[in-house]
């Protein structure tokens, strides 16, 4: 499987007052702007997405519907709890096993969740010492089988300023 991990956009700030939870931080107008941008970018790389996986949290979830409306592929996006903030590697790693028949699957997500995960990932049943930065927006391509005892491969990681170059 290839998988395909996401930050999401530029949010708003965590002390925002209007705020009751951070779940329901929206993107900013900076942000869903840039997300576009990027967007374009990720449809220029032609990543036939079989699947798109949010947060159930508003800001991962308007990155998502960002990306499915460019690509056109708004009936494969999917809301799971082992992308929300406090979920762990396990959890998203148990959650993910439903998708193993999937050959492109696109994850949105948060920090520090995605980079753990990656690193998880990567290092397989051995620790690594290895630090990896999600910024908001970017993406990553790992090659894995979801499984520890097979190390995945890491093809690339590009930042958001990259994905809205191709744009």
């Amino acid at each position: 499987m290839n998988l395909y991990l996401m930050r999401h956009g530029i949010a708003s700030a965590k002390d925002d007052a209007s705020m009751k939870r951070d779940g329901e931080r929206p993107l900013t107008d900076k942000g869903t702007k840039r997300m576009r941008k990027a967007a374009k970018g990720v449809s220029r790389l032609g990543i036939p997405f079989d699947g798109v996986l949010t947060s159930p949290l508003l800001r991962a979830r308007q990155t998502a519907e960002i990306i499915v409306r460019t690509l056109g592929i708004e009936d494969r996006l999917e809301e799971i709890s082992g992308l929300a903030p406090e979920s762990t590697v396990e959890h998203l790693l148990f959650g993910l096993t439903r998708y193993q028949d999937r050959e492109h699957l696109l994850v949105v997500g948060h920090e520090p969740l995605l980079s753990s995960f990656a690193v998880y990932l990567l290092g397989g049943q051995k620790p690594i010492n290895l630090a990896l930065e999600f910024k908001k927006g970017c993406l990553c391509r790992i090659e894995t089988e979801l499984s520890a005892a097979n190390p995945a491969r890491l093809h690339w990681l590009l930042t958001p300023k990259q994905l809205r170059s191709l744009g």
